[in-house]
C-alpha cells in the first residue's frame, strides 16, 4: 500500500463550509489529511449576493462579524487541523457574461480571497505546501497563480457544468483549470476521464466511507420513525429534482400502498410542490445531522438511490450507496457507469418495473450473509485508501516538489 505523505503543509479550497449540514468528501479528505500533516480548510468568502438575501441567517451574522473584525477568522477544530473563514467579500458576477469584464472581476474575487488565505499561511507558517481545490472553479481559478503552491490539486467528484449556473461560465474556466493544475483525481472513472481530457496527469482516487456500524445494543430507533408502518423503503440525502427521479419515486408509492417510502433530507421546490405528499404512504422526515442518518438507514428494509440518468449523475460516485452497504442493507439504484463497481453487491435498476421487482427480490432474500458481505465490501472504501491515491498521484505528478523538509510546527492556536 502507498505510503502516507507526511509532515506537509496543505491548504484544502471548495464549495463547501466546514460546518456543512450534509456529508462532505472534501471534510473527510481534509481530515485524513490531517492524519499526518498540517491542514488549512478554507470556507469560501462571502459574496454580495448572499449578504443581501440571508443577512440575518446566523451563518452569515458569523460571517460578517469576522469581517468587522469581532471575531477571529483562524480557528483550531482538530489536532493539526485549523479552519479559517475569510475576512473578505466576493462580487457577485455570475450574471456577467463571458467577457473581458468578467475576467477582470473574477481576478479581482480571486485577489482578495488570495489575500485572506495568504493571513492564514501566514499566520500558520506553511511552508511548500500543497493546495488542494474541491471543484472550486471560479474563486480559486487564480490561486495557483497567486499563492504559488508547491504543489496544485484539482479534485472532481461532481460534473458540475450540469448545473446552469456552473455550466455559464464553468464550461470555458473548468477545463483551463484542470489543465494548468499539476495533478488532477477524481472519485469515479468517469469523472478521471473527463479531466484526462485536459490533464494526463488524472487519476481515480475511488471514494471513502464514514459511517461504521454501532453495536445492536447503542442502536435507537428515531421517533419520528413510530408509527410508521413496515416494510420502510428509504432514501436519505438530498433531495433535488435534478438529481432524483419523482415520477419514479410516485409510480412506487402509487404500485405499492403497503410499503412505506420515507425520505429524509431537504427538499427542493419542485419536491416541496410534488403531489408525493399526498400520498399517505410517504413520509418526508426532513433534513438531519449527518451523524444521525445511520439510525435512520438502519431502521429501513430495503435502501433507494432513485437517480435520473443526466449529465449530473451519469458519472458521479453515489456516497450514500457506501453509507447504505456499510450498515448491511439491500440497496435498490438506477443503474450508471459509477454504480458498475457496486453491481455485485446492489439491484440495479433501468426502470420503474425494475424497482419494483428489485425491492421485491431484495426484501425477499436478504440474509445475514448478505448483510456481511456488504458491509464488507464497503468497509474496503474507506478515506484511509482514498487519501493514500491521492498522495501517489500527487508523488507520481510532482515528485520533486514533495522532497523539501518538514515544515516547523506553529504556534498560533486560535479557537
Amino acid at each position: 500500500m502507498e505510503s502516507p505523505i507526511q509532515g506537509r503543509d496543505i491548504v484544502v479550497v471548495g464549495q463547501q463550509p466546514w460546518d456543512t449540514e450534509i456529508g462532505s468528501n472534501c471534510k473527510n479528505i481534509a481530515l485524513e489529511f490531517a492524519r499526518h500533516n498540517r491542514v488549512l480548510y478554507v470556507n469560501s468568502p462571502l459574496d454580495r449576493n448572499t449578504v443581501l438575501k440571508h443577512r440575518h441567517e446566523a451563518r452569515i451574522q458569523r460571517r460578517l462579524r469576522i469581517l468587522r473584525g469581532q471575531e477571529q477568522a483562524l480557528e483550531t477544530v482538530g489536532e493539526n487541523l485549523w479552519v479559517l473563514t475569510p475576512d473578505t467579500i466576493a462580487e457577485s458576477i455570475n450574471w456577467l457574461p463571458p467577457s473581458p469584464v468578467y475576467t477582470v472581476f473574477n481576478k479581482l474575487n480571486n485577489r482578495r480571497f488570495a489575500r485572506a488565505i495568504r493571513r492564514g499561511i501566514t499566520a500558520l507558517d506553511f511552508q511548500d505546501f500543497v493546495l488542494f481545490n474541491d471543484n472550486d472553479i471560479f474563486r480559486s481559478f487564480y490561486l495557483k497563480e497567486l499563492l504559488q503552491p508547491a504543489v496544485s490539486v484539482y479534485y472532481s467528484r461532481d460534473y458540475m457544468l450540469a448545473v446552469d449556473y456552473w455550466r455559464k461560465h464553468g464550461r470555458h474556466l473548468e477545463p483551463q483549470l484542470i489543465a494548468k493544475s499539476d495533478v488532477c483525481v477524481a472519485n469515479s472513472s468517469y469523472l478521471a476521464a473527463y479531466c484526462r481530457r485536459y490533464n494526463p496527469n488524472s487519476h481515480y482516487v475511488g471514494q471513502g466511507c464514514d459511517v461504521a456500524p454501532a453495536p445492536a445494543a447503542e442502536a435507537t430507533t428515531p421517533a419520528d420513525l413510530a408509527g410508521i408502518p413496515g416494510p420502510l423503503i428509504g432514501y436519505v440525502g438530498a433531495l433535488v429534482s435534478l438529481r432524483l427521479d419523482l415520477a419514479l419515486l410516485q409510480q412506487l408509492a402509487e404500485q405499492r400502498p403497503t410499503w412505506s417510502l420515507v425520505l429524509v433530507g431537504p427538499e427542493d421546490e419542485a419536491f416541496k410542490a410534488s403531489t408525493l405528499h399526498q400520498l399517505p404512504n410517504v413520509h418526508f422526515l426532513g433534513p438531519k445531522a449527518p451523524e444521525e442518518l445511520p439510525a435512520y438507514i438502519r431502521e429501513f428494509a430495503v435502501c433507494l438511490n432513485p437517480q435520473l440518468v443526466n449529465d449530473m449523475t451519469i458519472g458521479n460516485y453515489p456516497r450514500k450507496i457506501d453509507e447504505y452497504l456499510a450498515l448491511g442493507k439491500p440497496v435498490v439504484a438506477t443503474r450508471t457507469q459509477a454504480m458498475d463497481i457496486f453491481a455485485d453487491y446492489t439491484y440495479l435498476a433501468e426502470s420503474a418495473a425494475d424497482y419494483v421487482r428489485l425491492i421485491e427480490q431484495a426484501l425477499a432474500e436478504d440474509s445475514k450473509e448478505l448483510r456481511q458481505g456488504r458491509a464488507a465490501f464497503a468497509a474496503t472504501h474507506t478515506w484511509e485508501n482514498s487519501v493514500r491515491q491521492i498522495y501517489a498521484a500527487i508523488r507520481a505528478a510532482s515528485a520533486g516538489a514533495l522532497a523539501a523538509p518538514a515544515a516547523p510546527t506553529a504556534t498560533l492556536v486560535s479557537a
